[in-house]
């Protein structure tokens, strides 16, 4: 952990958005996938919500580029759960689907706690989220195309959302909930001790101002009670 790597850490960790997510409805494509999972890492948020009701949640490592480390997914079976999940915290839900509701997305107030719904490649977004979510958005085009691309949609609607909150301060200070925040650092700075612990059911060690465990030693006697670190 070099004193660089250690301060990208932070400072990505007091850029992340707690109010802003993503939920994808029946995205199957691992590329796609991958590429909405990038750019909400881009755009600072760390966790996504996929609904995928059957099958397993395989995103294309190539496509993110390794940014499916620092994005937790959160995968559902039914869109029903974190729609209304969101919308009880007290976020909007919008999804990017052409009907009477739908609005230019540059109108939209991104500043507030906000879920951008992202439907299915072939099918859009389903009946059942249409009905339940809050308003929809829509990218204008200007070709014979009907829309973009779900990952490229994704990436212009996010992209507003950013300019919005960071002229609106929202990037400017640290807005994860402290125990949140220690726990995602931890395990950014040191995932292999991280996992070692989860394994376990022990608690995560203090870490100096450095990124480093504060007291290895008495880590150290603790693998050898436990188990070894290069079984992780």
């Amino acid at each position: 952990m070099t004193p660089e790597r250690y301060q990208k850490i932070v400072d990505v960790l007091n850029r992340r958005q707690p109010d802003l997510t993503v939920i994808t409805d029946q995205v199957h494509k691992g590329q796609n996938l991958s590429a909405i999972i990038r750019t909400c890492d881009a755009v600072g948020i760390h966790q996504v919500h996929a609904v995928y009701d059957k099958g397993r949640f395989r995103p294309h490592t190539g496509t993110a580029m390794g940014s499916q480390k620092w994005v937790k997914t959160r995968v559902h079976r039914e869109i029903e759960t974190p729609i209304e999940q969101l919308q009880q915290q007290g976020f909007q839900v919008l999804a990017a689907h052409l009907d009477d509701r739908a609005m230019d997305y540059r109108e939209v107030d991104y500043t507030r706690p906000t879920a951008l719904l992202l439907g299915a490649e072939k099918i859009g977004v389903s009946a059942e989220a249409s009905a339940r979510v809050d308003g929809c958005v829509v990218v204008p085009m200007m070709g014979m195309a009907e829309s973009f691309n779900v990952s490229v949609a994704c990436a212009i609607i996010l992209a507003e959302a950013q300019r919005q909150r960071f002229a609106a301060g929202l990037y400017g200070r640290g807005r994860l909930p402290q125990e949140e925040y220690r726990q995602l650092l931890f395990e950014w700075c040191q995932p292999v001790i991280a996992r070692f612990c989860r394994d376990r059911g022990i608690p995560y060690p203090a870490l100096d101002d450095t990124g480093h465990l504060l007291e290895p030693q008495a880590f150290s006697q603790l693998t050898r009670r436990t188990g070894s670190l290069q079984n992780c």
